[in-house]
């Protein structure tokens, strides 16, 4: 693969070549499972502009997306809270929210679980000591 000045004299001494010519010429070229020849366009582009003083890069690959904190309402009237956003306040599947309306607002908050279970007692049992006989009624005629 041609890089640098090499590549940019070599795509300058080729001229009006159809581009798949230019791009195999100077060593863009792959080979795919399957045996065919795959010609690596991106690749060529990248080291062009490189060659002409010009780097693109992809960023910082941790870098997070700034968040919008925008959506809209659905058709249904549902809003949707993306992954980004929940996870941001590390909400996990299953976890509640309570949403608070204010004037012109909602807020969603999340609802945290108490620190330790709350101890339910065993409902009292009342023995039955008086036995009700059953009343018995007329049929209506």
């Amino acid at each position: 693969m041609l890089i640098g000045a090499e590549l940019v004299a070599k795509v300058l001494e080729l001229g009006d070549t159809p581009k798949a010519d230019i791009v195999r010429t100077c060593g863009y070229v792959s080979t795919t499972k399957k045996g065919s020849e795959r010609l690596n366009y991106t690749d060529f582009y990248l080291a062009l502009l490189a060659a002409k003083g010009i780097a693109l890069t992809d960023g910082d690959e941790n870098e997070v997306r700034e968040l919008t904190y925008t959506t809209k309402v659905q058709a249904s009237g549902s809003v949707t809270v993306g992954r980004a956003y929940t996870s941001q306040i590390q909400l996990k599947p299953g976890d509640g929210l309570q949403i608070k309306v204010g004037e012109g607002d909602l807020q969603l908050v999340p609802i945290t679980a108490p620190a330790e279970p709350v101890a339910v007692s065993e409902p009292a049992v009342v023995p039955v000591t008086e036995t009700v006989a059953p009343v018995e009624q007329p049929l209506a005629a």
